[in-house]
């Protein structure tokens, strides 16, 4: 993938936590930027399909959020559960 340098300003208070992350994940501070910037364009798709649908559908019931809420947590449980085992 092709990179380009650009100059973004942030808040120093940020900058400092965000090198002080970089440097416990022992990568550059800009892939952990870059990281940042594709999980909130991410959201932004999932919100996007999830206000598309509800346009077609109908919003959520509090009962499908609940569902759905509960998916997650057991999907997450799940892989938190496998970040011990070995893999083969």
């Amino acid at each position: 993938m092709a990179a380009k340098k650009v100059t973004v300003t942030l808040p120093e208070e940020l900058v400092a936590a965000l090198g002080e992350a970089a440097r416990e994940d022992g990568v550059p501070l800009s892939r952990l930027v870059a990281h940042a910037a594709k999980s909130e364009l991410r959201r932004r798709v999932g919100r996007r399909l999830v206000a598309d649908w509800q346009a077609e559908h109908g919003t959520f019931s509090v009962e499908e959020i609940a569902a759905a809420r509960a998916e997650m947590a057991a999907a997450d449980a799940h892989a938190v559960s496998g970040l011990g085992q070995a893999t083969a």
